[in-house]
């Protein structure tokens, strides 16, 4: 049964006026299929997107339910029954956000989908492993992964303009083209020192003074809450996650090994380990592993933050190489394959490597028989130069 207060909450949330701008991701779902999952950090626009698509739908607000499963109400609800009742009454779309706060969700909407005639899409942590824990849900839902903001998409919502997409193999061969024509549009420099502090969540349109405050609780929430509740690790170990993230913060990526990093946060490597698995699965970390050719290894090569702007937030003093490195591996990591290679800082998809740095850096390091699929990545410059790319034009990836 639906109680009057989620009905209320629905009707509230649905009638609330939404941005015009869609995310990039909102134009990839194939909003035909009758199970949809969004994965996602929080405040990625998870919740906006939702809203934007029942908006879109041109139903009766009648035959749409937004139900938020971190709702009070929703404690002792159970969600086969909360669709059974939305179904009788004639629903047609059903939201569920924050699905992982509700008990048993994956047996719940495999059910549901089975059962009844609904549409149902709902959204949850980046944590959420159900392709490969929950093999019966997996088959019957369409997931897509909504990644932080891209740098192109921080443009567009500042400028209010369409700006285009490239592949990765426009930026290797076509930079010089490309980057020509759009500094005509904007001072690349100036946008991209801004998007590095505040422009990787949507929210940050709402107040640049709170933007820091709001980032901090996204962190918080998602150790003390999502990751905790996901995981089920002890509300005394989430502050070893929290003094990892702050050592990533400060330090050089390549300073930080596994003894080090186990000794600092007081805990093992087995455990240590572990831990960076979930943080890196809950969107605050980012994992990069050797690439081919190298020996292989069971811990991680390099540990970066999930995105840019956390830095900011979390020292007053960030590592600039690790500012660089962390724009660089989040704008790539989707759509992807990013490894840490001997040779330079990184390779892509097995074949193409990639050095990154200030812009007095050279080719020396990625010279010889490398150089021909190897490029140089240089923050401060506008244009670069046949293997001389500029670091912020790998914002144009999504």
């Amino acid at each position: 049964m639906i109680t009057p207060i989620l009905r209320q909450a629905s009707s509230l949330i649905l009638a609330r006026q939404q941005p015009e701008y869609h995310r990039f991701l909102y134009h990839k779902i194939d909003f035909s299929e009758s199970l949809i999952g969004i994965k996602g950090a929080r405040g990625s626009g998870k919740t906006t997107l939702l809203l934007q698509y029942a908006q879109m739908s041109h139903l009766d607000i009648s035959k749409i339910l937004y139900i938020s499963c971190d709702h009070p109400a929703m404690v002792d609800e159970n969600l086969y029954e909360l669709a059974q009742s939305f179904y009788q009454e004639g629903g047609k779309l059903l939201f569920l956000d924050e699905i992982h706060k509700a008990k048993q969700f994956a047996v719940h909407l495999k059910a549901i989908k089975d059962t009844f005639d609904l549409q149902v899409i709902f959204s949850g942590s980046s944590a959420l492993r159900i392709e490969h824990e929950l093999a019966d849900l997996s088959r019957r839902a369409i997931v897509y992964d909504l990644p932080v903001l891209s740098f192109r998409e921080f443009l567009e919502m500042e400028k209010k303009c369409s700006i285009e997409a490239f592949s990765i193999e426009q930026l290797l061969t076509e930079h010089l083209q490309i980057s020509s024509r759009l500094i005509q549009q904007f001072r690349p420099i100036e946008q991209f020192k801004r998007y590095l502090k505040f422009g990787a969540y949507p929210f940050y349109q709402e107040s640049q003074m709170t933007y820091s405050d709001k980032l901090l609780e996204v962190i918080n929430v998602t150790i003390d809450s999502d990751l905790c509740g996901i995981y089920n690790i002890e509300p005394l170990k989430l502050d070893k996650l929290k003094k990892i993230l702050y050592m990533l913060c400060s330090t050089n990526p390549v300073e930080l090994n596994k003894s080090k990093l186990s000794g600092a946060v007081g805990t093992s490597w087995p455990t240590l380990a572990k831990y960076l698995e979930r943080m890196s699965a809950g969107s605050l970390l980012h994992i990069i592993r050797g690439g081919q050719g190298m020996r292989a290894v069971n811990k991680p090569d390099k540990l970066l933050l999930d995105n840019t702007n956390l830095f900011y937030v979390l020292c007053a003093s960030p590592n600039t190489g690790s500012i660089r490195e962390s724009f660089f591996v989040s704008q790539l990591s989707y759509g992807h394959q990013v490894h840490y290679h001997d040779k330079g800082d990184f390779m892509i998809n097995d074949s193409i490597i990639v050095e990154i740095g200030g812009k007095g850096k050279t080719m020396k390091q990625i010279s010889g028989q490398y150089h021909q699929n190897a490029y140089l990545v240089l923050d401060d410059i506008e244009i670069g130069s046949n293997k001389i790319i500029p670091l912020w034009l790998f914002g144009f990836l999504y």
